[in-house]
């Protein structure tokens, strides 16, 4: 993966690093962790204010989360079998998302068929959240089983290259970030991250960024005023 893109070798979460994983999807959406040091439900955490999904609406353009595993669009509670978890995909949170919610927070499906595959084909949104289900984002859990990491990248290996042959890909209209949520706190929430794209082969970016980074990334490719913390950092790549 590294010969198609940029690594970003000086990347932190941005956030305390005994906060769990929820605060981090909020950070990369909004630019803000709201506060925010649990992993619980939208229930507890219905947020107002903007957001990267209102941004994009509010530009007539749209988004989408691709969640593996969510049986229902917008499913806003982790399944009974635990590999859907709603922390992971930030839009239930968000109170101005909760309409489009339900028809742009899609199941994943597989790289054969689905809601992915056939927007790949079609031609993606202007902003698309992919998500991988607990047993292949690296976590693991008590429903998983295999070496965590191990399984991770055969997750990676069966959906990027679908990706990258994609005609958006092709055409240089898409930028892919591969970043972590976060990071155990012996490593100081240093996280690892990719940035695909035909021009940025082989580059290799040192300087220092954190998920505020990741959403100036995304807001200055679409053309979008910067949301929070995005406002005050330089984004993960120079833009293009």
């Amino acid at each position: 993966m590294r010969e198609q893109g940029a690594t970003v070798t000086d990347m932190n979460a941005g956030y305390p690093a005994d906060c769990p994983s929820l605060p981090a999807y909020l950070l990369i959406t909004s630019g803000s962790t709201h506060g925010i040091c649990d992993n619980a439900d939208p229930e507890a955490h219905m947020l107002d204010g903007p957001s990267i999904f209102s941004s994009i609406s509010d530009a007539g353009r749209q988004w989408r989360v691709f969640a593996e595993s969510m049986d229902t669009p917008c499913r806003r509670s982790d399944t009974s079998d635990d590999r859907y978890l709603v922390r992971h995909t930030a839009a239930p949170y968000y109170t101005s998302e909760l309409d489009r919610c339900q028809r742009w927070q899609v199941p994943l499906g597989t790289p054969d068929a689905g809601a992915l595959s056939e927007a790949i084909d079609a031609g993606l949104p202007a902003f698309s959240l992919v998500v991988p289900d607990r047993c292949n984002d690296m976590h693991g859990g008590a429903p998983c089983t295999g070496e965590r990491v191990a399984v991770g990248d055969l997750w990676l290996q069966e959906w990027l290259p679908r990706l990258l042959a994609g005609p958006d890909y092709a055409s240089g209209s898409l930028l892919v970030v591969i970043t972590w949520d976060e990071a155990h706190s012996r490593q100081g929430n240093q996280i690892p991250t990719l940035v695909l794209h035909p021009s940025l082969a082989g580059t290799e970016i040192t300087e220092p960024r954190d998920h505020c980074s990741t959403l100036r990334t995304v807001t200055d490719r679409l053309g979008l005023d910067p949301l929070g913390c995005a406002a005050d950092v330089t984004p993960l790549v120079p833009p293009g």
